[in-house]
């Protein structure tokens, strides 16, 4: 009984080491994939996590697998974080199972356009090196532009007003219009306007005393906001200004003061009556007194 034991045993771990080596012959073929992203989509200038699956490190032939990520537009990795990481392949590591989970908490560039936005990663085995595969990181524009026209311009009072509207998917907070100094224009007053807070195609006005030519020009504006992820941009407007929309307006030509005159008038008129009786009743007074 004992050596039929010893020969079942036996057996067991001829067929273990034959599995082992049929294992270790299969070369070594990992499969990388982005099984996760969080936040969904990423936002310009914030933090994104992203999990990649390394599948296939139990196979030994693959020895010390070295995974990282390129730092590159529109992604970067904060100064402490290991990048890249190494692993050592094979079943005797607890955990792994038959692959493995790298996580990456990425910052991407306020810039990022919006959409998909590919980044790289690269690995290396004991057979391969420097492979490169590209994944897809989606990314939310919530920088904000505007429609700016001149609604409004009075050559007597010389206000400008500007109408402004949000044409962003996104709210924007304490919008701000700036005039900066150029050829041709001249600000009296604030060069700056505190808006305020304009929601998504919606609109508001911005007005300023200025001196504008009596020709076609073309007004550079800065237009500062804060966006959806309270980052404070800046952004430049060009305004074409033409006058002929803007002169011989009935509103504003002076109109002749008719209803003060007609005041003026009509008090004369109780004043001269006045002054009329009051002469003739002195007259009438130095009548009587002569007859007397």
């Amino acid at each position: 009984m004992r050596k039929a034991n010893i020969g079942v045993i036996i057996a067991i771990l001829v067929m273990i080491y034959s599995f082992s080596v049929i294992a270790s012959a299969e070369p070594c073929n990992l499969q990388i994939s982005m099984i996760n992203q969080d936040p969904y989509p990423a936002i310009q200038g914030d933090y994104v996590k992203v999990l990649f699956k390394i599948d296939g490190i139990r196979n030994t032939e693959c020895g010390t697998v070295t995974f990282g990520i390129k730092e590159d537009y529109p992604i970067s990795l904060d100064p402490n974080v290991g990048n890249p990481i190494t692993i050592k392949s094979g079943v005797y590591q607890k955990n792994y199972a038959s692959y493995y989970l790298a996580s990456y908490k990425l910052r991407i560039d306020s810039n990022a356009l919006d959409g998909e936005n590919p980044i790289e990663v690269y690995y290396s085995t004991k057979t391969a090196s420097n492979i490169v595969k590209e994944f897809d990181i989606t990314v939310e524009d919530v920088r904000a532009d505007f429609e700016i026209h001149v609604k409004d311009y009075n050559y007597l009072t010389k206000e400008l007003t500007f109408e402004i509207l949000n044409t962003a998917k996104s709210d924007v907070e304490a919008l701000t219009i700036e005039i900066p100094k150029q050829d041709d224009i001249t600000i009296k007053g604030a060069n700056r306007i505190v808006v305020g807070d304009l929601d998504s195609n919606e609109y508001t006005t911005a007005d300023f005393e200025a001196i504008l030519p009596n020709k076609e020009t073309r007004i550079n504006l800065n237009v500062i906001y804060t966006d959806s992820i309270n980052s404070r941009r800046e952004l430049q407007k060009v305004v074409d200004f033409d006058p002929s929309y803007f002169v011989d307006r009935n509103g504003d030509k002076k109109k002749f003061p008719w209803f003060g005159v007609i005041i003026v008038v009509f008090i004369a008129i109780i004043f001269i009556r006045r002054i009329i009786k009051k002469r003739k009743r002195e007259a009438e007074r130095k009548k009587r007194r002569a007859m007397a």
